[in-house]
C-alpha cells in the first residue's frame, strides 16, 4: 500500500522519537535530514520513499496500518503459524503480502467466511474482547428442520456441557434445503465451536458455517481464498461503531431481510373541512326518503 507524504515532526512523533513539538525543534536545529539535506520547518517526506535521519542515525517509520478482508475457506487454520509438524494450510499462506498480519474474529478448521486480517491490536481488542459485545453473523446450514421450540430454545440461551449458559442470539429461518435447513445467526459472543455445540444438544446437526458479518463490516461477494483491502470508510465504521448494536434488523422477525413492503394506496383526496377553509358551513335540509321536503305553503 502507499504511503502519502506527511509532514516530518509527524513522522518522527509516530516513529516515537518524541512529541511533534520537540521533532520542530529538532528540525529548526538542523539535526534532522531528508535524502542528505538538511530538512526545513513545513518540509514533507514519505517515510517508506525517503531517507531520514535524526543526528545521523535513521530514523525507522512506525508500522503501516494493514486491513484485510478475507473470506477463510473450509478446512484452512484461523491461525499465523501451524503447530510444528502441522502441514495444514493457514489463513496466512492466502495472503501475499509482507506484514505481520493476525486474524481476527477466528473460526474453527471447519467453518468458513469472513475473517478480518490486521495489525491494528487496538482494533482486534475491541472487536474481539467479551466486554465489547460486538455483533457477529452467521448463516448456518442444519442437518434438519427446526421447530419452533428448538428455534426459541436457542434464541434464549443453552447450557453447555461445562455449565456455561449462552447468552441470548437472534435466530430464525431463512431457507429450506431438502432435509435440513439454512438458519441465520446474530451473536454477541464467540466461544470456541460455540454453533455446534449448540446444534448438537438441540438435536439439530451443523453441517456447514459460513460468517457473513463482523460488526458492521460484510463478506460481500468474496469468494473461498479471496481477499481484499478495506476502504477507509470501512475501517472508520469498524472504529466508531458501537457495541450492542447491530446494523439489522431483529433476526427474530418472519419477512426475510430486503423483503419490499406493499405500496400504500390512497384515494382521491378529500376536500378540505369548511372549517379549514375560513367558510362558514353550509346549512343542509333534512330529506325524508332521500327527496327533499316540499315548500311550505302560503296561508290563503
Amino acid at each position: 500500500m502507499e504511503n502519502m507524504e506527511e509532514r516530518l515532526q509527524k513522522i518522527m512523533a509516530q516513529a516515537g522519537l518524541g512529541s511533534r513539538r520537540d521533532c520542530e525543534e529538532w528540525i529548526k536545529a538542523g539535526r534532522v535530514r531528508v535524502n542528505g539535506t538538511v530538512a526545513i520547518i513545513g518540509q514533507k517526506a514519505n517515510p517508506l520513499a525517503d531517507k531520514i535521519t535524526l543526528d545521523g542515525r535513521a530514523i525507522k517509520p512506525a508500522e503501516q496500518k494493514i486491513y484485510i478482508a478475507l473470506h477463510k475457506p473450509r478446512y484452512v487454520l484461523s491461525t499465523v503459524d501451524a503447530e510444528q509438524g502441522d502441514s495444514r494450510q493457514t489463513v496466512r499462506d492466502l495472503l501475499p503480502v509482507s506484514e505481520r498480519l493476525y486474524p481476527v474474529g477466528r473460526l474453527d478448521f471447519e467453518s468458513e467466511g469472513l475473517v478480518l486480517m490486521t495489525n491494528d491490536g487496538d482494533l482486534a481488542q475491541k472487536l474481539t474482547h467479551p466486554s465489547h459485545g460486538h455483533s457477529k453473523e452467521y448463516r448456518v446450514l442444519l442437518a434438519r428442520h427446526p421447530d419452533e421450540e428448538q428455534i426459541s430454545t436457542w434464541r434464549r440461551g443453552v447450557v453447555l456441557e461445562d455449565g456455561y449458559k449462552t447468552q441470548t442470539a437472534e435466530v430464525r429461518v431463512e431457507s429450506l434445503a431438502g432435509k435440513g435447513a439454512w438458519v441465520r445467526i446474530v451473536m454477541r459472543e464467540g466461544r470456541k465451536r460455540q454453533i455446534r455445540e449448540i446444534g448438537a444438544m438441540l438435536g439439530l446437526p451443523v453441517v456447514r458455517i459460513v460468517r457473513v458479518r463482523i460488526g458492521n463490516l460484510l463478506l460481500g461477494g468474496l469468494k473461498p481464498a479471496e481477499w481484499r483491502y478495506l476502504t477507509s470508510s470501512e475501517i472508520t465504521a469498524l472504529k466508531d461503531e458501537r457495541p450492542g448494536l447491530p446494523p439489522y434488523p431483529d433476526m427474530t422477525r418472519k419477512k426475510p431481510l430486503g423483503a419490499r413492503k406493499k405500496p400504500i394506496r390512497r384515494g382521491p383526496a378529500s376536500p378540505p373541512s369548511p372549517r379549514a377553509s375560513g367558510k362558514p358551513p353550509e346549512r343542509r335540509e333534512k330529506t325524508e326518503g332521500g327527496r327533499k321536503p316540499p315548500p311550505p305553503r302560503k296561508p290563503r
